[in-house]
């Protein structure tokens, strides 16, 4: 059996250790650092928040069915589930701070490249490319945020918000260059990406150095025992949010579109607000944990998100459907950055691996679900692949009750 938390000190099942406030030399912070890495998280995951918001256009323009609309989903994240904790565990072992900028840039090109060709398998291999590079990105980025903000999870919060805030422009950037486009549009999305890639290798020697003299403040800790029965709840949890996601960003819009004999634009509104109230609620889940907990705020935003599936699917008009998503955007949102900050604590050796694995899963188990949603869809319509996701809420607050709290780390 691995190392886990029995090593650890005994405490009560519901106390959790009590965390650094930003004055404390523990949580010194090096803002500029944060800042820096969570707008760059804000374009790579633009490119994430983009493929569900390409699916409409898809279904409409080229009339791909729900099947083939959720496969481009399933594209998008098929590489970056194998491949992103493979990046971790590299990252690990040596440090490739060069993988935030490329990463960021392929994800960039290939949505860039998924509507100038015509056929299917053009569009879900450029999707695919784009994953990829979501891929790289992740692990070194979260390392190099995890670096910056020490222990504070506010500070990996603000770092998660920069990507929640992406995905929610993501539908804000696509659907009016697509509708002043078209599909054939998509080489202009790419211009966020080549921008951004050129800012971080412009300002990389002096983040590097900012970083040093950041972490030389903190006072030094020894590393803690890795729990790696916790973190395979964890896992199982990250498993579930993530098929929650992707399920509704996946579906919502179309959902919304169907339901409701509404345009193009409205589906977009409404899956831009739960991505947009997302962010919030990611901000939200940061400053909970650490004043409340890591585990409340975890606990919080899955009972939370049942009564929005079951709004939703009862709205009796749009405008109750995007309050629904409103609500759904808190509760799906809560729990993600401090997920990724739970994932780090349960393993403090391997960083990395934490970081691939709860970030990675975070994007891409839900992508390989979708697929089958979409089958469903086809089948009985699309309202039964959205209710099909009422389970997923029950089922994670289940996971979390085998939670404990991470050990803290000795300094």
């Amino acid at each position: 059996m691995p190392p886990d938390a029995a090593a650890a000190p005994v405490r009560s099942a519901g106390a959790e250790p009590s965390r650094p406030r930003s004055g404390s030399g523990g949580g010194v912070v090096d803002r500029r650092g944060v800042i820096v890495l969570t707008a760059s998280h804000v374009v790579d995951d633009l490119y994430q928040g983009a493929v569900p918001a390409l699916l409409p256009f898809l279904v409409l323009d080229r009339g791909y069915s729900y099947t083939a609309a959720t496969g481009i989903i399933l594209a998008a994240t098929v590489l970056s589930s194998v491949v992103q904790p493979a990046f971790g565990v590299l990252i690990d072992r040596r440090p490739l701070p060069w993988l935030t900028p490329v990463g960021l840039l392929v994800a960039g090109v290939g949505i860039g490249l998924s509507g100038i060709g015509d056929s299917y398998w053009w569009t879900w291999s450029a999707v695919a490319l784009s994953g990829l590079g979501v891929a790289a990105y992740h692990p070194a980025a979260a390392r190099a945020a995890r670096a910056a903000a020490g222990a504070s999870a506010q500070g990996m919060s603000w770092f998660a918000v920069g990507g929640n805030a992406g995905l929610a422009l993501g539908p804000v950037v696509v659907t009016p260059v697509l509708l002043a486009y078209g599909v054939s549009g998509t080489p202009l999305l790419a211009l966020p990406a080549m921008a951004m890639a050129v800012f971080l290798l412009a300002v990389h020697r002096r983040t590097q150095a900012r970083a040093a003299r950041t972490a030389a403040r903190r006072p030094a800790e020894v590393a803690g025992v890795d729990d790696w029965r916790s973190f395979g709840w964890l896992t199982g949890l990250v498993v579930a949010r993530s098929v929650l996601y992707f399920g509704l960003s996946s579906l919502l819009a179309l959902y919304v579109i169907a339901r409701f004999d509404v345009e193009q634009a409205i589906g977009s509104a409404t899956l831009a607000t739960f991505l947009g109230v997302g962010a919030a609620g990611t901000l939200a889940g940061g400053w909970l944990a650490d004043r409340r907990g890591r585990l409340f705020a975890v606990r919080l935003g899955y009972a939370l998100a049942l009564p929005g599936l079951v709004v939703l699917l009862m709205a009796p008009d749009w405008p109750v459907a995007v309050a629904a998503a409103a609500l759904l955007g808190v509760g799906v949102y809560l729990p993600f950055s401090v997920q990724t900050t739970l994932g780090q604590e349960y393993l403090p050796n391997r960083i990395g691996t934490a970081s691939g694995v709860t970030l990675g899963l975070a994007v891409s188990a839900g992508g390989a679900v979708t697929p089958v949603l979409g089958v469903l869809a086809d089948a009985y319509g699309l309202a039964w692949a959205i209710g099909g996701l009422l389970l997923l809420p029950p089922l994670a607050l289940a996971i979390s009750s085998r939670l404990r709290p991470a050990a803290e780390p000795a300094t």
